[in-house]
């Protein structure tokens, strides 16, 4: 990779999924500032602290992996409140200057996902009391709990000694009915005392991120994330896909605020808590999967794209034969050989979906070159593909009490790093999740995350291949898995804008 980032100026969690690093807790905190002077003070001090994309224990002097790590974000009120010149406000994108909530319509969330089922904390309207505002994310993670409630106790001294300037929002929905706590809390599925990278329907999650252009690690990772040219080679995105001021797959600089000191570095951040419907989810494949022909597990695997248990794609094994094959050969490889295994394959042997069915959770969130109907109709063959990937992070919240009911406290927190929040993560939620069309898949809805609609029942259809005896199956009355719990767009700074805005020197002249 020829680009070199400064990973000294971008803040760590944009670079880093830090459960991958044995960070398995996390608290995700959100405060309203209330006098800017007083704001930006407080904003200084959390510059402090902010941990970057650094690489850990590397060099002649390694910097020490923490305990715990401490991230930042905005809204764009929170950034307006901090006293932002005009000229760089104006410059930010409509849909951050609008936020999550006025874009519902974009983003399918409706019925038990409209806003008024929003946790309390994202309900209140700032055209009622701007005091209940949300303009600051912190992310604490922690590598034990411990750990991360003593950052969390710094961070609550420094909004004491802003004296008023700034508070803790609470609103957070919790065990047993609680909607007032002050932070929501984020940690991985526990198994037998070990932290999982499993999420609460059971599959394994968190595979597959995004390689782009300088970014750190080893180079045979860009298998399977990176952009696929003719010919089968994997090459890296382009940077710009995911930090500003860098040049995107368009040979373009992303829409950004002015100076260029103020968006270089940075990127936009998607906050969504989702409600995860456990009861309905197990209902719901124990009834298709005692009719569907490969059994229930296969059917999970269908509803993902991936099976299960270890994540193994189903487009290398689409069936328990082959299944049993493949994890036979995954337990005897490197792990070098088991990440490759895991994400390097393409769609190239399966463009009718008779393996990885069109409305499978990762065919419609990265269809790689699928999308390429027409051979050699582009340069690249997923150039469809490359300009809609994010970055994914996150972790489950609560603990699955009860698998047969869908009213506990249990989900899904996760965020989406883009440099364009309407050409990444809004044009996939729309027009590839709740619709199909370019699936050649009509108004079928993606099966895990699509706004599924009693009133307007919907379906998907599991092909089979051409030459096959058997017929294809129709899942029909698919119900609504996932819910919106709420969450906002926000901007994630570089380190050198904290320090402008933490001085108040921002000048887009």
């Amino acid at each position: 990779m020829s680009k070199v980032l400064d990973l000294m100026d971008i803040q760590g969690n944009v670079i880093r999924a830090y459960g991958r690093y044995n960070f398995p807790y996390a608290r995700y905190v959100f405060l309203n500032i209330r006098d800017g002077a007083r704001g930006r003070e407080f904003v200084r001090k959390v510059t402090e602290q902010v941990t970057t994309a650094v690489n850990w224990g590397q060099g002649p002097n390694p910097i020490e992996k923490p305990m715990s790590t401490v991230n930042v974000a905005f809204t764009y009120p929170g950034l307006k409140t901090l006293e932002l010149p005009r000229a760089s406000l104006i410059g930010f994108p409509m849909e951050f200057v609008m936020g999550m909530k006025k874009r519902v319509d974009i983003l399918g969330d409706d019925k038990r996902s409209a806003p008024e089922y929003w946790d309390p904390i994202w309900k209140e309207s700032r055209e009622h009391d701007r005091h209940k505002d949300v303009h600051v994310w912190i992310s604490i993670n922690g590598q034990t709990r411990e750990a991360m409630q003593q950052s969390y106790e710094w961070l609550q001294k420094i909004v004491h000694d802003s004296a008023g300037g700034v508070a803790i929002l609470s609103g957070h929905r919790g065990d047993d009915g609680a909607e007032h706590l002050p932070f929501q809390d984020v940690h991985a599925v526990f198994e037998n005392g070990k932290a999982t990278s499993k999420e609460h329907f059971g599959y394994t999650d968190g595979i597959g991120d995004p390689v782009f252009e300088g970014l750190p690690g080893k180079p045979e990772r860009v298998v399977g994330r990176g952009k696929q040219l003719k010919g089968g080679k994997w090459v890296p995105l382009a940077t710009g896909e995911f930090i500003l001021g860098h040049r995107d797959e368009a040979e373009e600089y992303p829409i950004a605020p002015a100076p260029q000191l103020l968006s270089r570095n940075g990127t936009f951040m998607v906050y969504r808590k989702l409600h995860e419907n456990v009861g309905t989810f197990n209902a719901y494949l124990e009834q298709e999967g005692a009719k569907y022909p490969g059994g229930k597990e296969l059917l999970a695997a269908k509803f993902v794209g991936r099976w299960r248990d270890n994540g193994a794609p189903i487009v290398s094994a689409p069936d328990v034969a082959s299944k049993a094959q493949w994890d036979a050969k995954f337990a005897a490889a490197t792990p070098a050989e088991r990440d490759r295994m895991l994400s390097g394959f393409t769609f190239d042997d399966d463009m009718d979906g008779s393996k990885c069915p069109f409305s499978s959770h990762m065919r419609r969130i990265n269809p790689r070159a699928s999308l390429e109907l027409t051979p050699n109709a582009f340069d690249t063959p997923g150039a469809l593909a490359n300009r809609r990937r994010v970055i994914r992070r996150g972790l489950p919240y609560g603990e699955v009490k009860n698998p047969a009911r869908d009213d506990g406290n249990h989900g899904i927190v996760i965020m989406m790093l883009n440099s364009s929040i309407n050409r990444q993560f809004e044009f996939v939620q729309q027009q590839w999740i709740n619709y199909g069309n370019d699936f050649r898949a009509a108004n079928d809805k993606e099966i895990i995350l699509g706004n599924h609609d009693d009133e307007h029942p919907s379906k998907a259809v599991l092909q089979v291949a051409a030459d096959s005896d058997e017929a294809p199956y129709f899942l029909s009355k698919i119900p609504r898995l996932v819910e919106t719990r709420g969450g906002d767009y926000f901007f994630i700074p570089s380190m050198t804008a904290l320090r402008m805005i933490a001085k108040g020197i921002v000048d887009p002249t």
